[in-house]
Formats: C-alpha cells, structure tokens, sequence
C-alpha cells in the first residue's frame, strides 16, 4: 500500500537537524572533556571504571560525529553515496551496542567494587588488566552486532518519494532481500532490543538493586548522595532508551502482520518513532554528566583544567591548606563516596 508521507519528512526536516546538532555539540564538548581528562591525568586510569568510562566517552564521540550526517539527510536527502550510508549506519551501530554494554560493565565493576570489597581490594592490579581485555571484547562483540547494517544499508528511494519537481529523494536505509526480508528485519530488531537494552537493563538493575540494599545498611549521611547518583543514572537510562525500544518492538510487530493499516496511522507512528529514536540519542550527552561531572575528583580536575586554559595552570591543591587537605582526607577514608578503590564507583 502507497502512503505519501510527505508531511513526516517534513516533520523530520524540521525537527531532527537543529537537534541533532544541539546533541552534537554539547555531548562533543562534554565526552571530550572526558577524554582530556583521562589522557593529561595519568593517575585517573587506576581502576576498571576509570577505563570502561574512557572507552565510553570515545565510543560517544564516534556515534555523535554520525549525527550530522542523519541530519544533513533530513534536510536534503542522503547525497553522500552508498558507501559512506554503509560506514555511517555501522559506526554508529557499533557505538549504540558499545555504549550500553560499556554501561553494563560499569555497573557489574561498582557492584564487585561496593559489594564484594574485600575480594575487589584483593585484586586491584588484575582487575586493571582484565579492564582492557573486556574493553576489546566489548568493541569486537560491537562490531559482529553491527555486520547487519553494514551488509544492507544502502541508498534508496524506496516508496517513490519525489519533491514537487519530479526529483527523487534518496535516504539511507536497511534493504533487506524481498526474500527473507520481514525475517530479516524481526532479526535485526530483536537483536538490537536485546542487545541495545533488555540485557544491559536486566543487569544494571540486578547490580544496582544490591548496591542499594547495601548502601541502605551502611551508617552514613554520604550513602544519600550516592544513593541520588544511582538513581539518576538508572532513571536517566530506562527513560531514554525504554520508549524507543518499545518502539522497536512495535516496528518489529508491523513487520511480521502488518498491524497499522491505515495511512494517518502509519505517519503518526512515523513521527512518534522520530521522536523517540532522538530522545534515545540524548543518552550520548547526558553519560558525561552521570558518570563523570557528578564525581568530585572529576569537578577539581575540570577546574584545573579551566585554569589551564586561561594560562593560569596550577596543581588542585595548592589553594588548600595542608591542615584542610588532611582533614579532608581522613574524613573522606571512612566515607562510601570518598577517592578510594572501594567507593571510586561512585564518586568517580
């Protein structure tokens, strides 16, 4: 069944490019903050979520250099070739799956760090080590997810889309094979759900859910704020990536019986999965602030950093009188959100 969906591109044409480039820059600046961060401060690669957060904002930065290449083709259509359609859809597919199971690392590495301490204290060095081979694996798994949209993207003008001069519009898609393609796209789909966010979900509220219960149990007014951070990045995750993958589910649904018929229904579903697929990709600006800016260790180096900037470079602490120094130290030891190996999870 034709349905001329002119009134969708439009929507996107309007909706995705000053968006999509609002994410770029402030996720850009943010995840490459980070990554400064990390490679000017030597000390900060100490512990597995000091490199998982790493790899995290440079798998970021790649999905977010994706981004104006999708909003240049809301505006105008692809015009970049079939090849680049290739790269540009799998770069960013490795990003999405690397990302989320970046996220899923950080979580089981915090529950070993707070629930397991002992046995976390015990194997420091290893632990480090084992970082970067999970990282590579991550990466590798990430890639193998995303051979799909490296096989079937391709330009297309599929549906006869035209502008009122008669000339076509092409756009970068899947195109699966007329063969197997509703198979091959429930696949697809369900591998991306899976993947992307059921089995990352299911984990992350497995380790956070008894990091909770033994925060609870623990005997100070810190474990609140830490309490805050978690929820907010769980709440920040299922809120950004529950809805567009609901609707995923739904695209696969339509896929395998047809379940929305009518033309008006099928727009709306259209611009609702626009939508949502953008409040999806906000993910990649707000994990700098959730997993990083929230920390204080990270708050003193940007700072630092700043400092550097304006030519006035000085060490974090030679403001801060020595008394005050040790008497934050000590302090913070016995604290769940202070600078050591067993509360650097969350304090970061």
């Amino acid at each position: 069944m034709m349905c001329d969906r002119a009134s969708v591109r439009h929507f996107r044409a309007q909706y995705e490019p000053p968006l999509y480039w609002i994410i770029t820059v402030v996720g850009g600046v943010g995840n490459l903050a980070v990554v400064w961060i990390y490679l000017n401060f030597q000390r900060r690669l100490k512990t597995m979520t000091d490199v998982y957060l790493l790899n995290l904002a440079v798998a970021d930065l790649l999905f977010l250099v994706t981004l104006p290449l999708w909003a240049a083709e809301a505006t105008h259509s692809w015009t970049f070739g079939s090849g680049l359609c290739k790269v540009n859809s799998a770069v960013y597919k490795v990003n999405l799956f690397s990302s989320m199971l970046l996220l899923t690392c950080i979580s089981v590495d915090r529950y070993i760090v707070i629930v397991q301490t002992t046995k976390a204290q015990n194997s420091q060095a290893a632990r480090r080590r084992c970082s970067r081979l999970v990282c590579v694996g991550v990466w590798l798994l990430a890639l193998l997810l995303a051979l799909p949209e490296f096989i079937f993207s391709t330009t297309t003008d599929k549906g006869g889309v035209q502008e009122q001069d008669g000339v076509h519009i092409a756009y970068c898609r899947m195109v699966f094979p007329s063969h197997v393609g509703n198979l091959t796209k429930i696949l697809v789909l369900s591998l991306q759900v899976s993947m992307g966010f059921c089995l990352p979900f299911l984990i992350m509220a497995f380790c956070y859910s008894i990091i909770v219960a033994k925060l609870l149990k623990t005997r100070n007014f810190q474990k609140h704020k830490a309490m805050r951070v978690i929820l907010a990045v769980v709440v920040a995750f299922v809120l950004s990536q529950l809805p567009y993958n609901g609707m995923l589910v739904m695209e696969a649904t339509q896929a395998t019986n047809m379940t929305i018929l009518e033309c008006d229904s099928i727009k709306r579903f259209d611009v609702v999965g626009q939508v949502l697929k953008s409040l999806a990709y906000m993910h990649a600006c707000l994990n700098p602030f959730l997993y990083v800016f929230v920390g204080v260790r990270f708050r003193r180096d940007i700072m630092q950093m700043l400092r550097c900037c304006g030519c006035q470079c000085r060490t974090p602490t030679s403001k801060i009188p020595l008394s005050k120094t040790r008497s934050t130290q000590s302090s913070t030891r016995a604290t769940v959100m202070s600078d050591s190996e067993t509360s650097q999870a969350l304090s970061l």
